[in-house]
Parts: structure tokens; sequence; C-alpha cells
């Protein structure tokens, strides 16, 4: 996956219907995640996420990657989901392995949790693991930990140590709290590769279009470090 210095890029997660994918691709969105995490609350079925992928994919309008979430599930079940569906790419939200991620299929996110401890000073072990996925291809999302919760967390987290890795040269999704109001203030600080969101751009649980596009604006208006 290339990921030299360009036009920040945008992911806009869970979603659960062809409308609000649509949405999101018209504002802009260079990806959108669906949920296959089980007991996740925006999980859906692959048989509806092929029917978003597939509407996406023939709207005739943008056609942004489509990602989908998993977390420690079995590769035989992310493999079939890929291939049915027809992802692009998984995003693995568990504790993956590097040899794991290598047999996906596809391209992939591997989500890397940093600890509420973390600082720029100290890590926590954030940059070791940046630097094990991101060596051999793979794009790596920075989200808060938060115990027993797989996936998207929509907690913030002390962003220095975003931003120090940012300075050495290591791209990266910045996700975990984002929302319309913060996001430029987000890309300033940090000067992230891309941006995730996803309860940032919702109104009671669902996806709210208004701040899916207020997001996109904000975040693409916001002068990136090259």
């Amino acid at each position: 996956m290339t990921m030299g210095a360009q036009e920040l890029k945008v992911k806009i997660c869970g979603i659960r219907a062809l409308e609000d994918a649509l949405v999101a691709a018209e504002a802009g969105a260079d990806f959108i995640g669906m949920v296959f995490v089980p007991e996740r609350h925006r999980r859906i079925t692959p048989k509806e996420a092929k029917v978003i992928v597939d509407g996406v994919r023939n709207s005739g309008g943008p056609a942004p990657r489509i990602v989908g979430l998993f977390a420690d599930q079995a590769i035989e079940e992310v493999a079939g989901i890929v291939e049915f569906c027809g992802l692009d790419l998984v995003q693995l939200c568990g504790k993956e392995s590097v040899e794991y991620a290598g047999q996906t299929g596809c391209d992939v996110i591997k989500v890397v949790h940093v600890a509420k401890s973390a600082t720029a000073t100290d890590d926590a072990g954030t940059g070791a693991k940046v630097k094990e996925f991101s060596g051999v291809g793979h794009l790596v999302t920075l989200d808060r930990y938060v115990e027993g919760i797989q996936g998207g967390t929509g907690v913030g987290f002390d962003w220095g140590v975003a931003a120090s890795l940012s300075q050495a040269g290591h791209p990266f999704l910045l996700a975990g709290g984002l929302t319309p109001e913060n996001v430029s203030k987000a890309v300033t600080e940090v000067h992230p590769w891309g941006v995730d969101v996803s309860s940032g751009v919702e109104t009671n649980g669902k996806k709210d279009h208004a701040k899916i596009r207020d997001f996109m604006h904000k975040a693409r208006a916001t002068p990136k470090a090259i």
C-alpha cells in the first residue's frame, strides 16, 4: 500500500447502510469501514455488507476503498468474508500477529491500541508495535486502548504519542474521539497520514450525514505537513 506524502486520507467507519456509504463516498472519503466483530453494536452481516459494497461500486460516483473490521477471528472466516463481499482491505482490531496479517489475502490496516498511560516521552511500546507492522507494508491505525473493547473505542489519547511517531516518519491513521469539532486541531498537531472516525459523525447512534460532510470538509481544509 502506497503511504507517501500526499493529501490527508479520511476513513468513515461503522457504516451499516448504503445511504450512509454513498454520502461518505460523495463527500470524498478514501475508505469506508464495516464491522464484522462479534458483539459490537455496529456489526453487520456479510449479506448486508455485500449490498453496500455493490451499491457503492455500481453508483457511478466516487468509489472509496472498502474495509472490513475483524478482531481475533479465524483466518478462514476473515478470508471468506473478504471474498464474498469483495472487500479491499481488512482492519485487524485484536491481538493479531504480523504472520496472521500476512494470511488475509488483501491489504491490511492493523489497529495499535495506545495505553492510557502512554506519553510522547514514554509511549508504552506503541512505537515498536507500529514499526513491526508498518515495516512489512501494513498500514496502522492508532486508537486508545480500552479494556474489553475490540475495535474503535471512541476515546481519545495523548496526541503527543502520535505526533512523535509522525515526526519520526511513521505513517498512520489517527482514531479515537475525533469529531468535526476537533479534527482540524488533530491534523495540525499530529500530522497523521489519515484520520478515522465513527461515533464522532453519529447522532443518537446513527450516522449523521451533516456531520459526515462537516468532518470531511474540516479534515481536508486543514493544512497537512509534508
